[in-house]
């Protein structure tokens, strides 16, 4: 929710009964905007988190106590504090080598140079009214009949022209050769790093789900590209496993900030005590 509401002064005979009116949210009693002021809930977030933080560099002294009941808007060199203040407060260590080649080891296939696969699809999108079981049931009845040993040549192709929601429709559903850069996360997810993502030509025996809709994907070609040798790629991922780091660090100090504000009108995540990363 944005802000709590208030429905007048409690008495029934007074004009102000039955009027809503919006009280603001505030942290530890600091209003986060006017009263009557509609602020959206990420916007709302957003200010709550930024008064959570200034709070606390008030409280340690790097910036001055604000007189007022409503949250300042913070200036530059006041964000410059703030952002001082995480850096001092949130320590994160640096990978050492022996996570690196965990993280190596486990992810080889993300790392893999120069793979690409040829292929076509027949994409059921996901648009707003759409029936989605109905359309899961089309999807799926046209992946069993390609799956089919005994399917026609050029079968595929009039699909994808009779029922493709992608312009490679009239192309047969041909994407030509695609790299994992050149598809939705979770296409690439599926055809380039899962464990079983390796299954060889044809079409995919499973609907491919992603944010435009439901696939049915048939891999006409396959370059395997090279795995880089662990020193080639070792700055890369201690560079990402310190961002990640650092991330997870810097939301469980905003957790503990919120866990112990008093936040009223704004949901935020909050925690009472320390998290174990």
């Amino acid at each position: 929710m944005n802000a709590h509401t208030s429905s007048g002064c409690g008495s029934d005979h007074c004009a102000c009964a039955g009027q809503r009116q919006i009280v603001p949210a505030s942290v530890n009693g600091i209003a986060l905007h006017e009263p009557g002021e509609h602020v959206e809930a990420g916007v709302l977030r957003e200010r709550a988190l930024a008064e959570v933080l200034r709070q606390r560099a008030v409280h340690l002294g790097r910036l001055p106590r604000h007189t007022g009941l409503q949250a300042p808007e913070l200036t530059e060199v006041e964000r410059h504090v703030i952002e001082a203040m995480t850096d001092d407060e949130v320590r994160t260590p640096a990978p050492t080598a022996e996570e690196c080649l965990r993280y190596y080891e486990a992810n080889k296939a993300h790392f893999i140079v120069g793979q690409a696969l040829h292929v076509r699809h027949i994409l059921f999108a996901v648009t707003p009214g759409v029936n989605v079981h109905a359309l899961s049931q089309r999807a799926e009845t046209a992946l069993l009949e390609l799956a089919r040993k005994d399917v026609p040549p050029g079968r595929f192709e009039q699909l994808a022209a009779e029922l493709s929601n992608c312009p490679s429709s009239t192309q047969g559903g041909d994407l030509g050769w695609v790299t994992p850069e050149d598809c939705a996360p979770e296409l690439a997810n599926e055809l380039f790093f899962q464990s079983d993502s390796r299954w060889g030509m044809g079409v995919h025996p499973r609907l491919v789900h992603t944010r435009f809709g439901l696939h049915i994907i048939e891999v006409l070609g396959r370059r395997k590209g090279q795995l880089p040798a662990f020193e080639e790629v070792q700055e890369r991922i201690a560079a990402r496993l310190a961002l990640q780091s650092r991330t997870t660090a810097l939301r469980q100090y905003l957790q503990l900030l919120v866990g112990q504000a008093r936040i009223e009108g704004v949901e935020l995540e909050g925690a009472t005590s320390p998290l174990v990363q």
